[in-house]
């Protein structure tokens, strides 16, 4: 989902694993493909994430800062908010209660 100010929303569905972030870290490169890339990653559909799924995070937050841009994180359940606290991703990509907030840096965790 295109946004007006360029910045694009990434929706993930389902279990993000082994098998499923290949697809997440193949949309990831897509958008992060331009200069000063702005990218919210909604969480809102996952039921379950590994360290794979984690490290596209990681990869993907590290790739856009390093064009100028950000990755931020979006309407993630309180397993998935618990599990990014608890592995230390939290500080270094913020973490936001819903969508919106993400677009307009509102409200992180």
């Amino acid at each position: 989902m295109d946004q007006p100010d360029d910045s694009v929303v990434v929706v993930v569905r389902g279990d993000l694993d082994v098998d499923s972030a290949p697809v997440l870290t193949t949309a990831l490169d897509q958008v992060l493909a331009v200069p000063l890339p702005r990218v919210v990653v909604d969480l809102s559909g996952i039921g379950f994430c590994d360290s794979i799924g984690l490290s596209a995070f990681v990869v993907g937050h590290h790739r856009a800062a390093a064009l100028g841009g950000w990755v931020r994180l979006a309407a993630p359940s309180e397993f998935l908010v618990r599990l990014l606290d608890r592995v230390g991703l939290t500080p270094a990509v913020p973490v936001y209660r819903e969508v919106a907030d993400a677009l307009v840096d509102r409200g992180a965790y």
